[in-house]
């Protein structure tokens, strides 16, 4: 892959412009994504050894918790799948809704998410610098959740690499696309990005917890979603040709 490709893969995703075919959603895609880091540093560092965004693990993790292994909780892993579903269910009425506009299922799905994302703010600032026991299944609940919804919406979405939470396919397309396997290199540098951006998330989540309020790395999630939502709402209005979708 060129010099030139792989500086308008980075352009495409970080600064899409106007015309872009799919506008600001790269790099909106990518705040999710951090997000994402976000929220597992908090759930699985707080809440038990449970994820509530990457459900691959969670189910890992049931494996563990079914077989005795300590540290690990049945309950707590069948509770972060069930609101999983639950949110992606949520999301896939909100992409069926808006199937034919972008703009409005991103600003709408991330704006449904916010209202879990701020029930969690609020539940762990009420639990405490380590949240309480009895706080651990509503954050489950309400993250776990929040979590389906965005990864529903984001697959409606369908930026090609930017799910928002899978890297494992994400990092075989790394290596099995490159040049050195006999491709083309094709958005590596997107999902280089991705899988940057997730560690990015993940790192900072850990650090708000061990450092700081354990509410911080959620108000930082929050935070993010409510400022994409916004952007979709404001950018989508005049029907750009990037709400439409359409494959790279």
């Amino acid at each position: 892959m060129s010099t030139t490709a792989l500086l308008s893969d980075l352009r495409e995703t970080l600064l899409p412009g106007r015309d872009s075919r799919h506008g600001p959603l790269p790099p909106l895609l990518l705040s999710m994504t951090l997000v994402t880091g976000l929220v597992d540093a908090f759930s699985y560092l707080l809440l038990g050894h449970v994820f509530v965004a990457n459900m691959t693990g969670n189910v890992v993790f049931l494996g563990f918790a079914l077989a005795g292994a300590p540290g690990f909780s049945t309950a707590a892993s069948l509770t972060a799948v069930a609101a999983f579903a639950l949110g992606a269910l949520i999301g896939g009425r909100l992409g069926s809704r808006h199937r034919d506009h972008r703009g409005r299922l991103h600003s709408s799905a991330a704006a449904v998410q916010a209202l879990f994302l701020a029930a969690a703010v609020v539940l762990a600032a009420a639990g405490g610098s380590l949240i309480a026991a009895g706080y651990h299944y509503g954050l489950i609940a309400a993250l776990g959740t929040a979590m389906g919804i965005q990864n529903a919406s984001a697959r409606r979405i369908a930026v090609p690499d930017l799910t928002t939470t899978v890297l494992t396919l994400t990092i075989t397309g790394i290596a099995a696309d490159s040049a050195l396997a006999g491709g083309t290199g094709s958005h590596a540098v997107r999902r280089l990005l991705a899988v940057a951006t997730m560690l990015a998330g993940a790192l900072l989540g850990a650090a708000l917890v061990l450092h700081t309020h354990a509410y911080d790395p959620l108000a930082i999630a929050l935070t993010v979603i409510i400022l994409g939502a916004t952007v979709t709402r404001v950018m989508g209005k005049r029907d750009p040709n990037w709400v439409r979708g359409g494959a790279v």
